[in-house]
């Protein structure tokens, strides 16, 4: 078991090499935009480089010492996520894209086959696009029925309505544990009781939960839970789902061709095991490496203490835009985690957003592909800020500075 260094905040974003970057300009960069990407600790730059540079082969099946080593860091890094995630097996990873992927996959090879008319899919009214569209096409394809949990004034979901809503027609309950807009902290662990109660399936989308707490898919009881590694210090375009061994074993694959089977003719195909029936063609294996790097960095890191500094800047962050009379939070749950969501009256978040550019601070303006959220606050879009444990309180500091900059500017 590795040893877990103490958090000191100077030696976090020493770990970061883009928080040094400088613009043309001299000024050195802001990061707040973590929700969209987060950035990556040289340790996972690192293990990527040091794959291409010593070890990349194809994996699985090559009999080579390349195609073995390859092999042997692909299935490491599985064996690393499941782990971070408590599941009970690596069997029970599929790499996929990321949360999107994993959405889809389900959505196909599980919802499709198993929807009819009269069935329901339950999800929320928080939910990224790619935990909305998804089911919609499903929907279509089945005559299955879209129901949507409502959510609050402070951006939080309506329990007594989630509970109301549930019934034997709920086949399918997919729902996010951290919105990416609003960064509001769900009761997942209640909700999947309740909706396993009544039969459904369940699916969590854990892309903005993963980066900011611990994950432990056994005692949240889920059917299926979703990362992006991107989105917690790894690369892009890789990302895992957990799956129930059984249903994963019950699903047909979303995806054919290579590596997904064990034996093809031209009468008949027999299908590899789970997860690699999933898993078709030559997979990200550089990314997996990457993403089992991530893993690595985060259970090296005193995790508690990095969350408790995330909550001391969500604070810090929250109080000193409070101070800002032009300034409307969007989102004000009590439990939240790294995101600060707002509309700055007489501007356009685009504009905001630019004129923080100039500043070299980075922060995410738009719907957030999430525009029913926008239409719930009767907004079009928000200035988002969030945050990661590398950040610190000269960051937040700028942000202010900056939006009072965009005052003297746009408001005069």
């Amino acid at each position: 078991m590795s040893v877990r260094a103490p958090f000191n905040l100077d030696v976090i974003r020493a770990d970061f090499p883009i928080l040094r970057r400088k613009t043309p300009e001299g000024r050195t960069i802001v990061y707040l935009d973590n929700a969209a990407t987060s950035q990556k600790p040289e340790s996972v730059i690192e293990a990527i480089s040091q794959y291409y540079r010593a070890h990349n082969a194809n994996v699985h099946r090559g009999v080579h010492v390349l195609s073995e080593e390859a092999t042997q860091a692909y299935e490491s890094a599985r064996q690393k996520v499941a782990q971070f995630l408590n599941a009970p097996n690596e069997r029970n990873i599929v790499f996929l894209r990321g949360t999107t992927e994993a959405i889809n996959l389900l959505a196909q090879s599980y919802g499709r086959p198993n929807l009819g008319p009269g069935d329901e899919i339950l999800i929320s009214h928080m939910e990224h696009h790619s935990n909305i569209v998804p089911w919609q096409v499903v929907c279509r394809q089945t005559g299955a029925e879209l129901k949507v949990v409502p959510i609050d004034e402070h951006g939080v979901l309506d329990i007594e309505a989630f509970e109301a809503m549930l019934s034997e027609r709920t086949r399918i309950f997919s729902c996010v544990h951290v919105s990416n807009a609003l960064g509001t902290i769900n009761p997942i662990k209640r909700m999947v009781s309740r909706a396993r109660s009544v039969g459904a399936i369940t699916m969590v989308d854990g892309a903005q939960a993963a980066p900011h707490m611990p994950i432990d898919v056994q005692d949240l009881d889920c059917d299926f839970y979703a990362i992006s590694g991107h989105k917690m210090f790894g690369p892009t375009g890789i990302g895992a789902l957990y799956g129930r061994a059984e249903l994963l074993e019950s699903m047909d694959p979303y995806q054919a061709g290579g590596e997904m089977i064990k034996y093809v003719s031209f009468e008949k195909t027999v299908y590899n095991e789970v997860p690699h029936k999933f898993e078709a063609g030559t997979p990200n294996i550089a990314g997996a490496v990457g993403l089992g790097a991530a893993v690595d960095y985060l259970r090296s890191i005193d995790f508690e203490a990095a969350m408790g500094h995330e909550e001391d800047l969500l604070e810090y962050g929250r109080q000193q835009l409070e101070r800002l009379p032009e300034v409307r939070l969007i989102g004000t749950a009590k439990e939240k985690a790294g995101v600060l969501s707002f509309w700055m009256e007489g501007t356009h978040p685009h504009d905001v957003g630019t004129i923080l550019s100039h500043e070299a601070i980075c922060v995410r303006t738009g719907h957030h592909c999430a525009q029913p959220v926008m239409q719930r606050f009767g907004i079009p879009a928000t200035i988002r800020a969030s945050l990661a444990f590398y950040n610190n309180h000269e960051d937040l500091d700028a942000l202010i500075e900056g939006l009072k900059k965009v005052k003297r500017v746009m408001l005069g």
